[in-house]
């Protein structure tokens, strides 16, 4: 395997988890009892979020961006400079 584009490979990371984060959050509207009590606090450890709305939605969407785009670079980095030369 050879190099992988940082930004390439940071913004498919940033696409994937913005996709699970969403499928996640609508998943969460057919919950009930506990396991709806626990998903929410779960989400509510996202700065912003408060409840299952747009503006909660966004503020999750936007953790969700930066923090896999930080991972995303991160990864690439390490393949990168993993090879041998």
């Amino acid at each position: 395997m050879g190099k992988l584009s940082i930004v390439k490979y940071a913004v498919l990371c940033a696409l994937g988890g913005e996709i699970a984060y969403t499928v996640c959050m609508l998943y969460g509207r057919w919950l009930t009892g506990k396991a709806a009590e626990l998903h929410l606090a779960i989400f509510q450890l996202f700065p912003g979020f408060t409840d299952i709305g747009f503006r909660s939605w966004l503020m999750g969407a936007v953790t969700v961006a930066v923090w896999s785009l930080f991972t995303g670079c991160f990864i690439a980095w390490m393949h990168n400079t993993s090879l041998k030369k």
